[in-house]
């Protein structure tokens, strides 16, 4: 794996990624412009991609911002090779497959990924998802283990078929740092401020907390989308991060 929270560990201002969960590309665009000079890095997912398409990953990169493509691919190798692929030629930054895709697809992801070239995506492999608590992952999925046995298992086949990182919630980012080392991207969604509502997040961490415990990047979508003010919402957590 490359990247993470060494010596080349994102800035402050570069570890905020801001979800672009809107329903179509105008309220996208508009956010965007709410949040210029405050934050770089947006993500846009499968809502926003459903309604828009390529357009707002284009949309991003022309105000000059980065893109992390949060579509979560899960498919057989052939057809998440092909969607990397693509993906690395809209120009993202960062892209999600699921870890439980499994090994041979996971490796089609990496290797479609380095076959880019130099400006190529980075591939993070979604763990558990943050709305999943233990209760929900042994009754509904059928998986005998906690979520943090369950995490580090899928992390590391993801760092054995070559992946970049994973995504994972706040409260397994320390353990899966000291197993993935200092070059692997842990990206990290479920964050909310200190006082704020958890909403379908069953496993959520303040923004500090979660760089203490080695994330490179957060994912903030409704604590500075639906904000009054979003731009100083992005701030507060900025300086929350440099405090």
């Amino acid at each position: 794996m490359t990247g993470g929270n060494g010596t080349g560990s994102p800035a402050a201002r570069d570890r905020l990624i801001v979800a672009l969960d809107t329903p179509g590309l105008p309220a996208a665009e508009a956010l965007v412009e709410r949040l210029a000079g405050v934050v770089t890095h947006f993500k846009v997912g499968s809502a926003l991609f459903t309604a828009a398409g390529p357009a707002a990953v284009e949309m991003v990169r022309r105000r000059g911002g980065r893109v992390f493509l949060d579509l979560k691919y899960h498919d057989i190798p052939a057809t998440v090779a092909g969607a990397v692929e693509a993906a690395a030629r809209l120009g993202v930054g960062l892209l999600t497959v699921h870890a439980s895709g499994g090994a041979a697809m996971l490796r089609a992801a990496a290797t479609a990924a380095r076959a880019a070239g130099r400006d190529r995506p980075r591939i993070v492999a979604v763990t558990v998802l943050t709305s999943l608590d233990r209760a929900a992952l042994q009754r509904e999925l059928g998986v005998p283990v906690a979520v943090l046995g369950h995490a580090v298992h899928l992390a590391a086949l993801a760092r054995e078929a070559g992946c970049d990182g994973v995504v994972a919630s706040p409260r397994e980012a320390a353990r899966l740092r000291a197993i993935l080392g200092p070059e692997a991207l842990i990206v990290t969604p479920g964050i909310r401020l200190a006082g704020g509502s958890a909403d379908d997040q069953a496993r959520i961490a303040t923004p500090a907390v979660a760089v203490r415990a080695g994330a490179d990047y957060l994912v903030v979508g409704r604590a500075i989308t639906e904000a009054a003010d979003p731009a100083a919402a992005a701030a507060t957590i900025l300086a929350e991060l440099t405090a």
